[in-house]
């Protein structure tokens, strides 16, 4: 909608120009907004004082001069006033909402659909958990957000793709598959003192059985060298397996699962480090071999290889990234966890050291999540037995409600998430809410067909009975749908489709118990029940977006 009415002010200014009464010699970027109060009409733009310093004239004077070229060739406009210092007010006749309404109906699954993105490549990457031991609910905040930023991306026209990053090189392998030896040896009977800091967990001693299972006592004798590698690899195998099954389950996939390893084994992190070295980015100072990012605005310079000549984990992202963008990415997004602000400056640094707009790289941080029942906080401790896995919190509440909850935020700020209140059935629970109203409307519409009334399904249908304030608010409200979905991708923000939602539900529920939708009078009833089936595509498209199911019976 703000895009018609762009054009009308677009053209207002051209013809102002053409007649000498605006200069233009700056091309204005025209912002629409809508006022808060909808006295105020329906659109609003601040142009004329935008334009007041390069035109040099009184921000009022412009306005006018505007307004008299503002043409009206489709008869959509009720009226153009001045407010304020300058400021533009403009209310449409109701056919200019009615005549896009049945549009928007008409692209049913496509509605929300926009170019903005016009096919850019872009990558995702999230969640990436060490192959370590099961998905925490932290990664199931950044798993929710990750899969609905991808789905809000593609919807807005970017050529977008997913990848889960597989941190399978290092100490903490070496160290949980010596985790998993050593408690194949305690089932065995010959278990000694279990170290403090090698990984604890019951899902250590399931995948130690389950090589007793297969291969019985053949380790037992065997020295730590020769049984280290195998059990690492049984137990990232096992443990990957767990995590694609959880997140399966909790609606995520990937495009593409990437091992670190692949990157050494195909000599990237070599290739990577010469590079940098040719460049003279690199120097090597007292034993160990550094990376000058602070000449990149980082605050200090980072070592890539240690004195022991083990190598960083930064120095296999240094080659991850790089390989990123030689795939042809024009855009690469990680989400991360709050606890790694500090690696934002450093791959700036990086990525500009080898010759690369640091604007292409985009870190979101995804703030913590605290468990409450009842509204008292939940222990994460593990040895209390507490909730800390993705999948106790999915197998208690659902899928739906994991997701919303997680989504319902803004990432950046830190998240309470109350089981017992995920899992009523009542308004307070915000998800029950949106997916009520949509079985609401279903149930409707199967009335509706049980009295034979037949349903616009081809987008000829007279919208004139519509003549109540709240019908049009919920049109209007429908027809934001595709800006909210803009924004929200160009903004990198997933939780203004969920207070988008709820505000377009609380405006159906309160219109349904003041206003029959089924009457004597068939063009009223054909009527609103075209208004519903746009309020149902546009739930179902938004719900959709964050991976959240809308039953059509509840």
């Amino acid at each position: 909608m703000k895009k018609a009415i762009k054009e009308i002010i677009n053209c207002a200014l051209e013809k102002a120009k053409s007649l000498g009464e605006l200069e233009l010699a700056e091309v204005p970027d025209i912002v629409i907004e809508t006022p808060k109060d909808e006295k105020m009409g329906d659109f609003a733009t601040n142009v004329a004082m935008t334009l007041a310093r390069s035109e040099r004239k009184n921000p009022k004077a412009i306005a006018e001069i505007i307004r008299c070229h503002i043409d009206d060739e489709a008869g959509e406009l009720d009226s153009v006033e001045i407010a304020g210092p300058g400021f533009l007010n403009i209310k449409m006749l109701p056919s200019f909402f009615l005549s896009r309404f049945i549009g928007a109906v008409q692209q049913r699954n496509d509605f929300g659909n926009s170019d903005i993105g016009q096919g850019t490549k872009v990558l995702i990457e999230f969640v990436s958990a060490n192959p370590t031991g099961p998905l925490h609910i932290g990664h199931g905040r950044g798993a929710a957000v990750g899969d609905a930023l991808a789905r809000i991306l593609r919807k807005a026209g970017f050529d977008l793709s997913t990848e889960y990053y597989v941190n399978d090189v290092g100490n903490q392998m070496n160290v949980l598959g010596r985790s998993t030896w050593l408690r194949y040896l305690e089932l065995l009977g010959k278990g000694g003192e279990f170290p403090e800091d090698h990984y604890r967990g019951e899902y250590i001693k399931e995948i130690s059985q389950t090589v007793i299972d297969k291969h019985g006592n053949e380790f037992i004798d065997k020295p730590e060298e020769k049984c280290v590698p195998f059990f690492k690899d049984v137990a990232k195998k096992n443990i990957l397996e767990g995590i694609k099954k959880d997140l399966s389950k909790f609606r995520v996939t990937f495009d593409n699962w990437f091992s670190e390893q692949s990157l050494y084994d195909d000599n990237l992190v070599e290739g990577a480090i010469e590079w940098l070295r040719d460049k003279g980015h690199i120097y090597d100072k007292d034993g160990a071999v550094w990376l000058k990012s602070s000449a990149f605005d980082d605050d200090k310079d980072r070592v890539i290889i240690k004195q022991s000549g083990e190598k960083t984990y930064f120095c296999s992202d240094i080659a991850y990234h790089q390989n990123k963008i030689k795939r042809g990415f024009k855009k690469l997004i990680n989400l991360m966890g709050a606890d790694h602000h500090g690696y934002v400056p450093r791959m700036e640094a990086v990525l500009q050291a080898m010759g690369y707009d640091k604007s292409i790289f985009k870190i979101l941080l995804i703030q913590f999540v605290s468990l409450l029942r009842g509204g008292k906080k939940v222990s994460m401790s593990t040895r209390s037995g507490e909730f800390e896995t993705l999948s106790d919190v999915v197998n208690e509440v659902g899928v739906d409600a994991a997701r919303y909850y997680f989504l319902m935020r803004s990432s950046e700020a830190h998240l309470e998430f109350d089981l017992e209140l995920a899992k009523q059935e009542t308004p307070e629970n915000p998800v029950f809410y949106i997916q009520y109203a949509h079985a609401r409307i279903c149930s409707i519409f199967r009335g509706a067909e049980e009295k034979g009334i037949l349903t616009s399904s081809n987008g000829k249908i007279d919208l004139s009975p519509l003549v109540e304030d709240e019908e049009f608010s919920i049109v209007k409200t429908i027809l934001a749908f595709p800006e909210v979905v803009e924004k929200s991708a160009m903004a990198l923000e997933v939780h203004r489709i969920s207070h988008y939602l709820l505000d377009l539900v609380s405006r159906f529920h309160g219109y349904y118990s003041r206003h029959r939708v089924i009457s004597d009078d068939i063009a009223l009833t054909q009527a609103r029940l075209y208004l519903l089936d746009g309020l149902r595509i546009t739930i179902r498209n938004g719900f959709e977006l964050m991976g959240i199911s809308t039953p059509e019976k509840m």
